[in-house]
């Protein structure tokens, strides 16, 4: 294990395009959801004839599934993350999260989306076919919690990201809910270069975040890591299916 210079300056020199994680591979752990997002959408990328991935990052996930539709389309707002989304998957627009969404009404059959930023309701029923289904596992309120306020002192929690707030909003848009579900998963960090790669990369868990910035906080959690093995935070996660009647 480095120094915390070293181990700072390697998290903070880490590329952020793509939505791959795998840089963590031995520096942090996260549970999975019990629901297993990637192979739910393979069956369903498998069945339809058309799908739109909304603010697919790198499009990794979707693009792991063995069969794609006929017509399958994804949305993305960064510029780096739309450039590796367009080597990943046929057909990639630049879109704003919060919509509009560039396509015409009643296009698609499913809709997809993993950890959106935001999520357009009314967009997703005006694209959906009549019958089709909007699929996507969330984060949820509180997430990272432990190492938000560890970072900033105590925040308090938006209920915007909460499952009754989706609920809501799917009713709202004029969308039937079919399931909807909540669980909370293990985070745990082995060295204060992950913590500042993730913090680099996952922006809304300490916004405007920077390593100057937040420099004597990342040397206490560096001792804390030291003295612990590790820094052990709490992310939650829903999955929401909604069908158009």
């Amino acid at each position: 294990m480095g120094t915390f210079e070293e181990l700072v300056a390697e998290g903070a020199a880490v590329p952020l395009e793509g939505w791959d994680f795998s840089w963590f591979k031995g520096r942090a752990t996260e549970e999975r959801p019990p629901w297993g997002y990637a192979s739910q959408i393979a069956s369903r990328l498998a069945t339809v004839s058309s799908a739109l991935d909304l603010q697919t990052g790198g499009g990794e996930v979707t693009a792991s599934a063995p069969a794609l539709p006929p017509l399958m389309a994804a949305t993305e707002s960064w510029p780096p993350n739309a450039l590796v989304a367009s080597s990943n998957l046929p057909f990639v627009v630049r879109a704003p999260d919060e919509g509009p969404l560039p396509f015409r009404a009643s296009s698609f059959d499913l809709v997809i989306s993993r950890h959106p930023v935001v999520t357009p309701w009314e967009e997703i029923a005006r694209v959906l076919r009549p019958g089709g289904t909007y699929f996507s596992q969330q984060i949820g309120a509180g997430t990272n919690r432990e190492l938000t306020d560890f970072m900033m002192g105590p925040q308090p929690v938006s209920p915007e990201r909460g499952v009754e707030v989706a609920r809501a909003r799917a009713r709202a848009a004029g969308l039937e809910v079919l399931r909807l579900e909540s669980v909370s998963l293990r985070v745990a960090f082995f060295d204060v270069g992950a913590v500042v790669h993730f913090l680099r990369k996952v922006l809304w868990t300490v916004p405007g975040f920077t390593v100057r910035g937040y420099r004597d906080r990342l040397l206490d959690l560096h001792a804390h890591i030291q003295e612990h093995g590790e820094f052990v935070s709490t992310s939650t996660r829903f999955l929401v299916e909604a069908r158009k009647p």
